[in-house]
């Protein structure tokens, strides 16, 4: 009872063929292929960049503030209640 038979694959393969259509069914498998090969070509580009992507991580030269210098203001804090800290 929990495998499926012949006469059962027979009966879903008519259901399909009736809701379907015999001229719809080879356009619904090519688009399902296509959206396969789709996700393949999309996995394969997300695994490609980390390769190419070598760059050192570290602030630049530009990004770095010298030691004493201010730096930006915080968002949100007025003048006045920087001078308090």
């Amino acid at each position: 009872m929990g495998s499926m038979s012949l006469m059962h694959w027979l009966v879903v393969l008519a259901i399909v063929l009736v809701l379907f259509g015999a001229g719809k069914l080879p356009r619904v498998m090519g688009d399902f292929a296509k959206g396969i090969k789709a996700f393949k070509a999309g996995m394969q580009e997300e695994e490609t960049p980390e390769a190419h992507n070598a760059t050192p991580t570290g602030p630049t030269p530009a990004q770095v503030i010298p030691p004493g210098a201010a730096g930006p203001s915080p968002v949100g804090i007025s003048e006045r209640q920087r001078e308090r800290a």
